[in-house]
């Protein structure tokens, strides 16, 4: 076997490593190079109203940002552990708090429910964990609350917690009568090196800067968390920009407006198969909003394509039963809808 044979694979790796974090990038540039060949003034409209919303939102990118650095600097995310430990009840409350405030994503959470669960911690604790980590973080509440409002980012934290417990307390009644013995399917191990959260916690170092491994972790985090939320961001403004130019206001009022079940209903089901990623998803709530969109259904989409996104749902599926995969989704599907509507009467009040 030659040198170059072996570092065939290694190559190949790289070059699939560089297309997934370049695609959003090229994603962006396709779609502004199209419009400049068959609609050149929107192509100018499209990048101006990227680049003006983009500086609209750098007080709060920057300040979500260093809140991402600070957690992996410090270790805050490993206190994550306490959130698991005493009575059945009290842990799926404080599962669904952590996971309400956790700095994880709907994929990145998943090797800490496979080490939780392979460890015989309750799946009603750790459903209430897994329910409420995706929706809300608190980077995203400071963009939420920036890219909608302060109102809209209180309301969508209130939602992550309460659909945790309602799912917790769900699986903890129907585990009483004998449901969801062995969660976990064949094979699957303790969660890996994300599981080290759990297995064994580091103790948090509030003031970071005094060591040199943190300090360098927070530039790496502040640098990716940067990169992460720009090419996102950006995709999303530029489809705002064309849906704002394209979709006329009275159709998105027709079909998403108004006071009634229907529009939540729609924007549930909807979520799912259109969620991009949640930082990218503020943006287009937002101007769906401005043309009309009830902001009941606006809620219930944020949260069913947080928690349900083909990413996040094909990965579950690899971890868990199918029971427990069903449950997951009837559970996020039932919060969303519940959260949209409980969010619209609150508006009404």
């Amino acid at each position: 076997m030659t040198d170059t044979t072996l570092e065939a694979p290694g190559r190949r790796s790289v070059l699939r490593h560089l297309w997934q974090d370049q695609r959003v990038w090229l994603a962006s540039a396709a779609i502004l190079g199209a419009l400049a060949v068959f609609d050149t003034p929107q192509a100018a409209d499209s990048a101006l109203f990227a680049g003006d919303a983009l500086l609209g939102t750098a007080p709060f990118l920057i300040l979500s940002i260093a809140i991402a650095a600070w957690a992996g600097a410090t270790g805050a995310d490993n206190l994550i552990a306490k959130a698991f430990s005493g009575a059945p009840i009290l842990m799926i409350g404080l599962g669904a708090l952590a996971g309400g405030i956790s700095p994880f994503c709907s994929c990145g959470v998943i090797p800490l429910i496979a080490a939780l669960l392979a460890m015989g911690v309750p799946l009603s604790a750790v459903m209430a964990f897994w329910l409420a980590s995706p929706i809300m973080d608190p980077s995203m509440f400071v963009l939420t609350a920036g890219v909608l409002d302060l109102e809209f980012a209180i309301a969508k934290t209130v939602a992550a917690i309460g659909l945790g417990v309602f799912g917790g307390t769900v699986v903890h009644l129907l585990m009483k009568g004998g449901a969801f013995a062995d969660p976990l399917r064949e094979g699957i191990g303790n969660g890996g090196c994300g599981g080290v959260k759990i297995r064994a916690p580091k103790p948090v170092i509030w003031r970071f800067w005094a060591d040199a491994e943190r300090r360098a972790r927070f530039g790496k985090t502040a640098l990716s968390t940067t990169l992460f939320l720009a090419k996102w961001l950006t995709l999303a403004f530029i489809l705002e920009s064309l849906m704002l130019a394209w979709i006329p206001a009275e159709t998105v009022t027709a079909t998403l407006g108004g006071e009634g079940l229907l529009p939540i209903v729609i924007a549930t089901l909807v979520g799912v198969p259109a969620y991009l990623n949640g930082y990218a998803a503020l943006p287009l709530v937002g101007g769906l909003i401005g043309q009309g969109m009830a902001p009941g259904a606006g809620m219930a989409f944020l949260v069913a394509g947080g928690v349900t996104s083909i990413p996040a749902a094909m990965a579950v599926w690899a971890l868990a039963r199918p029971p427990v995969f069903l449950l997951y989704i009837g559970l996020s599907l039932t919060g969303a809808f519940t959260s949209g509507l409980l969010f619209q009467l609150w508006l009404n009040l």
